[in-house]
């Protein structure tokens, strides 16, 4: 596989853990970029938008050119792959942030996990959702989820809520199911942190990389 297919753009939106995603990157045999141009955005070869912290700011990044090259490089059926942030970024809207409106990719909002959530036994689970869970997958997996071990780790207080749900590639558990990835065409998200996912974050990465797409 020729370098220039495994060229990938990591969006800058000012906050976040960029460094350890274009590392992890660059560990499954990518050449990484970390960018916040425009120009360089919406005509990158592939394109990975991470992000933690707040919905309110990530909005705000991705107002103006930036947002319109995001949705520029999406519409031009390139593979796009977000994370945490990343993912919500592509709903209309979120509770973390009345008023603030994400990219609008996805129908549907970000919210917040219920305030008295309780695993099988009854006891009390903490929010934020911090820590290692296992993906439930459907009968036909996406192709970036085909891999073994499923186990991956979160960090996150708000849970997208897809208008369809047939964009959902994966749930997770915390105090009942949650949708933990979408995907729809040449889209693909994930509310899990690959880059702090072990084997199985690096195999995914690997997948995305070689094109494991359909």
């Amino acid at each position: 596989m020729s370098a220039a297919t495994r060229e990938v753009v990591v969006v800058d939106l000012g906050m976040g853990n960029l460094r350890s995603v274009a590392r992890a990157l660059e560990r499954a045999g990518a050449s990484a970029r970390i960018s916040s141009d425009a120009d360089v955005i919406a005509n990158a070869p592939r394109l990975v938008v991470p992000g933690q912290g707040q919905f309110r700011d990530c909005a705000t990044a991705l107002e103006g050119e930036l947002g319109g090259a995001v949705r520029a490089f999406v519409a031009s059926g390139r593979p796009y792959l977000g994370i945490c942030l990343g993912m919500q970024a592509l709903f209309a809207s979120s509770e973390e942030a009345p008023g603030m409106a994400g990219l609008g990719i996805f129908d549907g909002t970000v919210k917040r996990f219920a305030r008295d959530l309780r695993d099988a036994g009854g006891e009390r689970l903490k929010v934020p959702h911090m820590g290692w869970a296992e993906l439930a997958l459907p009968a036909s997996p996406h192709p970036l989820l085909r891999s073994e071990p499923r186990w991956f780790y979160f960090v996150h207080s708000y849970v997208c809520v897809p208008d369809d749900a047939g964009i959902i590639a994966a749930t997770a558990d915390h105090g009942g199911a949650f949708c933990a990835a979408v995907a729809r065409e040449n889209v693909f998200a994930c509310q899990f942190h690959p880059e702090k996912s072990g084997a199985a974050g690096h195999a995914l990465l690997t997948r995305y990389l070689e094109g494991a797409w359909s």
